[in-house]
């Protein structure tokens, strides 16, 4: 009995064959719950039935992105260590919005853009992998968007691919060395999206009256939508369609068909990344067949990704995690008849305003260099050049700016430096990194738009609401179970570096989930 119990332990144990990263780019746990009438046995419910799942993870920071989010599930820390604190950053200098991992010493494969992994300032899952295995492990990722496969896949992987905005193809940067030939043969292929994108129709899985999850539409009772490749905003939207979700899997069966996924003397690491957010045509409605639909297709995506897993490398050798990544981009906007509290806070006014106020008290020079990303900044080379205090200034510009209707809150950046935040003002600590941010950093109130009084730009309403964002540990022996906490975004990479023997990424503070240890 004792050999026994000790034998079943050790399969329980075992050090799987493969990874495999789910990450869902603004899932909702609630929608999951919401249209599992329209879902099949073997995709969403499979992996709630199956796996070790917890109800819901938990961000310690407010303003998350895409890139935010996948940085901190995949480095196991918050933008104050791994330093991406938003999808872009604005160059001053130049006065221009850059991608955060615009990197022009890189050029790309089947892409005009540049971009590294040099701006993520932690390690991460896959460069841990890498390490440990002497870079015998292989470890790609795929993403419809640049930011999540570049931080998915991590510093140290073999590739990252993504889809490009002009062409279509799968594309890289030249950071990562060398395509796998059976991508170049996709994208120069007959099968590619390039060749298909025109020919290609979205419109609804399954009969619209399956989809009966909102009582709150009152038209557009169907849908159809088509892809014009000469179209500016063609593959933007095509992204934000349920078929994205299609051709992320199209890759990734690739990949696990050709990619020798478990056959190497250490494990591999493949990491997917779907979309579940709104469909950038419907800009006006929050509750709509798209979503549904996305949904759907979705639900069958993850069927077929899991099914050839078990049929390439085996659940059972196989570790998977999904994820989301705990926000959801909201495309609300009020009837004309209906008013809400708050208000419109316009930065280029606040801006304008707090300079004459620096001006009054220390003349007449431009104090103030921009807004960007609820940040001010200031003039540095001014300051310094007149000898002033900067810790003084910011505090004057901060309780200034603390007077303008709809502001919460500011701290300054030197206050968050020197540790001078209490626990309301964490949020805001944890979710900046030092370099690049403002001199002021705003927190607004619910229910106020930021007017950016940019002509065609729509203003951006504040909301904090929390996001369900359920997580599963599926297969490589463990077994099923519910659970109701709400765990930690941070916890989840040590947990798989735990189950991997490995080292957790550099700046991981929190321990693995210890249901997971017990297993």
């Amino acid at each position: 009995m004792a050999i026994m119990a000790f034998t079943n332990m050790d399969a329980q144990q075992r050090v799987p064959k493969l990874v495999v990263c789910i990450a869902v780019d603004q899932l909702r746990g609630d929608y999951v719950d919401y249209f599992q009438s329209t879902f099949g046995e073997h995709g969403f419910r499979r992996l709630l039935n199956e796996g070790v799942t917890y109800g819901n993870v938990g961000f310690e920071f407010s303003n998350i992105d895409g890139a935010t989010a996948f940085a901190t599930l995949f480095t196991g820390t918050n933008p104050c260590f791994h330093g991406i604190s938003h999808n872009k950053r604005f160059d001053f200098a130049n006065n221009r919005e850059m991608p955060a991992l615009y990197d022009p010493n890189f050029l790309g494969n089947y892409t005009r853009d540049n971009y590294s992994p040099q701006k993520l300032l932690a390690s991460t899952i896959g460069d841990e992998l890498k390490i440990a295995s002497q870079g015998k492990s292989d470890v790609y990722s795929i993403a419809p968007d640049a930011s999540a496969a570049i931080i998915s896949a991590g510093h140290a992987a073999n590739g990252a691919f993504w889809i490009d905005n002009i062409n279509g193809k799968w594309a890289t940067t030249t950071y990562y060395k060398g395509v796998p030939w059976y991508v170049d043969r996709y994208n120069n292929g007959s099968e590619s999206l390039s060749a298909r994108i025109s020919r290609m129709v979205w419109e609804p899985m399954l009969p619209t009256n399956r989809y009966a999850a909102f009582p709150y539409m009152l038209d557009n009772r169907t849908f159809k939508h088509t892809f014009e490749e000469r179209a500016k905003e063609c593959y933007p939207d095509f992204k934000t369609s349920g078929l994205v979700n299609v051709e992320v899997n199209r890759l990734a069966l690739n990949f696990l068909e050709y990619a020798a996924f478990g056959t190497r003397s250490c494990p591999d690491m493949l990491s997917v990344t779907y979309y579940a957010g709104s469909f950038n045509r419907k800009s006006d409605k929050d509750y709509t067949l798209e979503i549904q639909d996305t949904y759907c297709v979705l639900d069958k995506c993850l069927e077929q990704l899991l099914n050839t897993i078990d049929k390439q490398v085996g659940l059972s050798n196989t570790l998977v995690v999904f994820m989301g990544t705990g926000y959801f981009r909201s495309k609300e906007e009020l009837p004309e008849d209906i008013k809400l509290g708050g208000g419109d806070f316009y930065p280029k006014r606040c801006v304008a305003l707090l300079n004459m106020y620096l001006m009054q008290l220390y003349g007449q020079k431009n104090w103030v260099t921009g807004y960007y990303n609820n940040q001010i900044h200031l003039n540095r080379k001014a300051v310094e050049d007149a000898q002033l205090s900067l810790e003084e200034m910011q505090k004057k510009a901060a309780a200034f700016v603390s007077e303008f209707s709809g502001v919460q809150s500011v701290i300054t950046d030197l206050d968050l430096r020197n540790g001078n935040w209490y626990e309301g003002n964490a949020k805001l600590y944890k979710g900046t990194h030092y370099i690049g941010r403002g001199d002021l950093v705003i927190e607004l109130q619910p229910g106020w738009k930021v007017n950016t009084e940019i002509p065609g730009e729509k203003a951006k309403l504040i909301r904090n609401n929390a996001v369900i964002t359920p997580l599963v540990f599926m297969g490589n022996g463990l077994k099923p179970q519910h659970i109701y906490r709400e765990v930690k975004a941070e916890a989840i990479a040590p947990t798989i570096t735990y189950i991997l023997r490995i080292r957790p990424p550099n700046a991981t503070e929190e321990l693995p989930l210890y249901e997971l240890t017990l297993q």
